[in-house]
């Protein structure tokens, strides 16, 4: 019953959380008043560096942790400016501060979120148009650069021509289907290539393209049509982007396997046994 009894009165005498007040900064500098020998915490969400004029050495402490900044003035400050500069972007908060001594009946003073309407439009505005997978960046840079006219190509920055070798063996992309291949152009962004590859039909009939068909070590394949018409046609021809992770498209091709001729190895045999 004791053990109730305490825990009910610690309950009953938890001490009330402290509201937090909302500061916006709009390129005004922002009042953050202070009392003496009271710590007042400013929320930032991100590191920041907090440059201090000679003038406050000695009179305000400033401790800096998981994105939050503790101000504690040792004795009353006359009205300063701190600048509060974001580590990764350098971006610059200006503060006004003054200390005044406390009193005993003063309520403690409310911690202080700061938040950047600019910042956060962007923050909405990156998760609603994320950023372009590398590997589609990569086919619609090479699809461009073959079918647009180059004014109209948008530049990537990182991207690069790679060297290739146009006649490159690719028989094994699909084997079952009456398609020559030919190696056209390739390019590099980070760690990734993408290479592009001219199909053209060598039958009579129409062929339907289905990228799971393809043999090899791909990242991603793109048919720049569905279909390819019957040889000779103009719709014979269309292109295939292969995107490649860590080297180019000959190390992700399927080994070619040479016919073996079952004769040979049985005439072989009978002039051992002579």
């Amino acid at each position: 019953m004791k053990a109730l009894l305490l825990s009910g009165l610690g309950v009953l005498f938890m001490p009330a959380t402290h509201a937090v007040e909302l500061l916006r900064w709009e390129r005004l500098p922002l009042a953050v008043p202070l009392r003496v020998g009271e710590e007042r915490v400013i929320f930032l969400d991100r590191n920041v560096r907090v440059g201090l004029p000679e003038s406050l050495q000695g009179k305000l402490r400033v401790q800096i942790a998981g994105g939050a900044v503790y101000l504690l003035a040792n004795e009353p400050i006359t009205p300063s400016r701190l600048q509060l500069q974001d580590a990764d972007d350098g971006r610059v908060i200006l503060l006004d501060i003054a200390a005044d001594p406390s009193s005993a009946g003063d309520t403690p003073v409310e911690p202080i979120r700061i938040i950047e309407p600019a910042r956060l439009k962007q923050s909405l505005d990156d998760a609603a148009n994320p950023p372009t997978p590398v590997p589609v960046t990569l086919t619609r840079y090479a699809a461009q650069s073959l079918y647009a006219p180059l004014r109209t190509l948008e530049p990537v920055p990182g991207i690069r021509a790679v060297p290739l070798n146009r006649d490159l063996p690719l028989a094994t992309l699909l084997p079952e289907r009456p398609i020559a291949f030919r190696a056209l152009a390739a390019w590099q962004l980070e760690n990734l290539w993408v290479t592009a590859v001219r199909l053209r039909n060598t039958s009579p009939d129409w062929i339907e393209l289905d990228p799971r068909l393809l043999q090899g070590d791909f990242v991603s394949a793109t048919f720049q049509h569905s279909n390819v018409g019957p040889k000779g046609q103009s719709t014979d021809t269309t292109v295939l982007y292969l995107v490649t992770r860590d080297h180019g498209l000959a190390e992700s091709l399927l080994p070619a396997i040479d016919p073996v001729d079952a004769a040979s190895n049985l005439s072989g045999r009978r002039g051992d046994e002579k």
